[in-house]
């Protein structure tokens, strides 16, 4: 469930590109204004305004907003402003060209890969060879080293068919290869890669079911019993993303503000990207792991515009 609130009735987009014209007119940019207008409009709606905001002006929003805005703030403003595809492969494409190419970097385009629909990977696809000039899969592997290039590569590369069908012999002796692999942990092998990468999300969650019943351990656990490497670690990202992303995201939410200092790029992508598909669920997952609620975890680590924003996307700002 997504926490994006939109308000009872909501403005033409003319008069939500008025009020952001004038939030950024005069000594000083109006930050609650371009909040209370773009942090409580969906994807379609900020697209809409996006283009009517160029008819109206002749200028480019995103132009104005970074022209406008600074810091943390003006970085999430543009990351939820953006089509969500056309964000995915921006946000895919940094990671690649990133100066580490470890999980912290690359584990976003497994969230783009697992933790989305199949038409949503198309898009970003799509998206990421008019932006780049260039493949999402021919820049894997020319920026990443292997044996996480081909796990990448496989990830993005298929096309899985999303209906609720469920087999479960298939299942229960896919989850048997799975083991022998891990057993083995020989963790790249192809035909684990290839269930992991064909299979639904519907069936894989059986498979995993399967896994454990069968095995006695979860596989996330069985994979990262197999080791502490990059491999293991992507691959268990993977298995979150496909059974449960809200608890991939509730542990990002979490690294991303315990100890000193926060890792504002983190939290912002967590919240831009999941909005509007299931950051209610991570709320739940956050608060059950916790044992405090999200929410107040972001007010103190956060502050200023850029919390107000983010809170208005938690759906606690209105």
């Amino acid at each position: 469930m997504a926490t994006l609130r939109l308000p009872d009735v909501v403005p033409s987009p003319r008069q939500d590109c008025e009020r952001l014209r004038k939030a950024f007119q005069g000594l000083g940019t109006d930050e609650k204004a371009v909040i209370k207008v773009l942090g409580h409009r969906n994807a379609s709606q900020r697209r809409i305004i996006g283009e009517t905001y160029q008819q109206l002006y002749d200028k480019c929003l995103i132009d104005d907003l970074n022209a406008e805005l600074s810091g943390d703030f003006r970085k999430a403003v543009i990351l939820w402003i953006c089509d969500p595809p056309e964000r995915d492969a921006r946000l895919a494409n940094e990671a690649l060209n990133s100066r580490r190419k470890g999980v912290n970097e690359l584990q976003v385009i497994v969230e783009i890969a697992c933790a989305s629909s199949p038409h949503n990977l198309i898009a970003v696809r799509q998206a990421y060879s008019i932006l780049c000039d260039s493949s999402l899969e021919e820049d894997i592997i020319s920026n990443v080293p292997m044996p996480l290039q081909k796990v990448l590569v496989s990830l993005v590369s298929s096309y899985i068919y999303d209906k609720k069908v469920v087999d479960s012999a298939i299942a229960n002796s896919e989850a048997a290869k799975l083991h022998e692999v891990i057993k083995t942990k020989k963790l790249d092998h192809d035909d684990f890669l290839s269930i992991l990468s064909t299979r639904s999300v519907f069936q894989l969650k059986e498979t995993f079911l399967h896994h454990k019943k069968n095995y006695g351990n979860s596989i996330d656990e069985d994979i990262l019993n197999c080791g502490k490497g990059n491999l293991e670690s992507i691959l268990k990202v993977a298995i979150w993303c496909i059974d449960s992303p809200e608890k991939h995201f509730a542990e990002l939410i979490r690294a991303s503000i315990v100890g000193l200092g926060t890792d504002e790029d983190s939290l912002t992508r967590v919240i831009v990207t999941r909005a509007e598909i299931d950051m209610m669920k991570v709320k739940g997952e956050y608060f059950n792991t916790n044992k405090t609620s999200l929410d107040s975890a972001v007010i103190g680590d956060t502050s200023g515009d850029y919390q107000d924003f983010l809170m208005a996307l938690l759906g606690t700002n209105v």
